[in-house]
């Protein structure tokens, strides 16, 4: 039974009904109370003696105006609606609470994770989503929501986590947990949207470095400005900028790219520009270069630090009016591309070698991002090694693998010369000459680091302890640095003041302090 009782606002009138209902022993199972003068009370129902003196009890109460039965509370009636929107919701909704376990689930999210609902509710979402660490993101009590990529099964997928906060009447706030949607898609599917979000989704990182990297390029992605990513061979780079394009207004047109240093020089300019008719040989026939069937669209020069001189004058002139000649041709072109170049390392150290054109080089870097090499990024090597092993089992047909304890140890410790591609390779090789369902330390083959290929190794050979150190402290700032790249922010992760940053910089040439020649 279910009673309405409209009333005046007075201090202490709950009270008063409560006395009544335990005079009349009288089992409560729920009470509202609406701010606006009601009060609604659930208890089992009553015989018609009992209810014939309950009402008039309740109306004698002062400023109480009216009493009457009612088919449902409020709160069941929003909690009723409340289940019916979830269930008709394509995507998966779930809310967990601030340790991570299962509250509430609609049907789209039980089918995902393959349960039923009771089975569901109380259990640590941690044990069926993975690719990002949940549990790690609520300890940390987050303000902001966030997008990210997740593994459910074999399969990924772009979620949003929206954090819980409850404010008090005192205006203080407590963190209550999240509520997690997820695109019943799969990211690859929703690539070629031209969404920013989603266009960046496929980057799997828990590193905040990459995640500074990623943050950036978001706002790169929508402006037409050339961009330069420097890196580390295999970090990504490619990745990166297929990323930026597809989240740019560009994504429905053309993405080609042109590895620099794979073609000659004659050849390369051939693949740019184009050539006219018979300007090759006789027999030629006429060849619509990158640039043009580009057009409307994003052009990568991998490798551009490996384009001749000669080659790097005619690109700068496209990048300054926007036109160029074919090979035999008089006639000028005009074509609207966005050009996204590459380079390893530090494209400015060719610069002061000669190599490359000064005049190119600040043309190319009016927008830049730098993508850190893997043995930097902690936890990335373990959570994309389980993405490429996942890859690979689809790929090969075959049962899922999972990662040994030994071998975790073990990939987290070793350095990575070839970053992600080496990492993705050495994954697929393992998992395809894997007998079993576990990798352990054995099946992962890796080739042995000489000293010189370790990041930080010091040859000790005729060199004093001071010279030692400062060979060891220039090559942690050369590598901090690109991540770093103002002085300020280089002090701050160091815990060094502004001052003494800036001169080690200077003393060893690095960045904006080089020396000159």
């Amino acid at each position: 039974m279910r009673l309405e009782i409209t009333c005046d606002d007075r201090l202490g009138i709950c009270q008063d009904v409560l006395q009544i209902l335990r005079d009349q022993e009288i089992d409560l199972r729920g009470i509202e109370v609406d701010p606006r003068g009601k009060i609604f009370l659930n208890f089992p129902e009553l015989a018609f003696e009992d209810f014939s003196h309950l009402m008039p009890q309740i109306r004698r109460i002062p400023n109480v105006k009216d009493v009457k039965t009612i088919p449902y509370m409020p709160f069941e009636r929003e909690h009723f609606e409340f289940s019916l929107l979830l269930s008709t919701l394509p995507d998966p909704v779930l809310s967990i609470d601030s340790k991570g376990q299962i509250d509430i689930i609609n049907d789209a999210g039980v089918q995902l994770l393959a349960g039923n609902n009771e089975q569901l509710k109380g259990e640590l979402i941690n044990q069926y989503i993975h690719g990002f660490s949940i549990l790690r993101w609520l300890d940390k009590e987050p303000k902001e929501p966030t997008y990210e990529a997740i593994l459910i099964g074999q399969s990924e997928y772009h979620a949003q986590l929206l954090p819980i906060w409850v404010t008090a009447e005192d205006g203080g706030e407590t963190f209550a947990g999240a509520v997690i949607t997820c695109k019943t898609e799969p990211i690859t599917a929703t690539w070629q949207r031209g969404d920013n979000q989603s266009a960046f989704g496929g980057i799997l990182t828990e590193h905040a470095s990459i995640k500074r990297v990623l943050k950036d390029a978001q706002r790169m992605a929508e402006l037409d400005a050339p961009l330069l990513i420097e890196g580390e061979t295999g970090s990504g780079k490619e990745l990166l900028a297929k990323a930026c394009h597809f989240a740019s207004a560009r994504f429905e047109k053309p993405f080609l790219a042109i590895n620099c240093a794979a073609l000659p020089d004659n050849v390369a300019e051939s693949e740019l520009f184009g050539h006219g008719e018979g300007s090759l040989s006789h027999q030629s026939a006429r060849k619509t270069g990158v640039l043009e069937q580009a057009a409307g669209g994003t052009v990568l020069l991998d490798s551009v630090g490996e384009m001749s001189i000669s080659l790097q004058a005619k690109l700068l002139r496209f990048l300054e009016d926007g036109v160029f000649r074919r090979i035999g041709e008089e006639q000028e072109v005009s074509v609207d591309v966005r050009v996204i170049c590459t380079a390893q390392d530090q494209l400015y150290a060719l610069v002061e070698q000669g190599k490359f054109r000064e005049d190119l080089y600040y043309r190319l870097n009016v927008l830049s991002l730098n993508l850190p090499p893997l043995r930097e990024r902690g936890a990335d090597v373990l959570l994309l090694a389980e993405h490429f092993i996942n890859q690979a089992c689809k790929t090969l047909g075959r049962s899922q693998v999972k990662l040994g304890r030994a071998t975790r140890e073990k990939l987290r410790r070793y350095q990575w010369p070839g970053n992600v591609r080496q990492l993705e390779n050495t994954m697929f090789r393992s998992v395809s000459m894997l007998e079993g369902d576990i990798l352990e330390p054995g099946d992962v083959r890796l080739p042995e680091l000489k000293q010189s290929d370790e990041p930080l190794a010091i040859d000790m050979d005729d060199l004093s302890l001071d010279d030692a150190v400062r060979q060891f402290e220039a090559s942690i700032l050369k590598r901090l640095y690109p991540s770093f790249p103002s002085t300020r922010q280089l002090a701050k992760r160091l815990g060094l003041s502004h001052t003494a940053v800036a001169n080690k910089l200077r003393d060893y040439g690095i960045g904006k302090q080089r020396k000159r020649k």
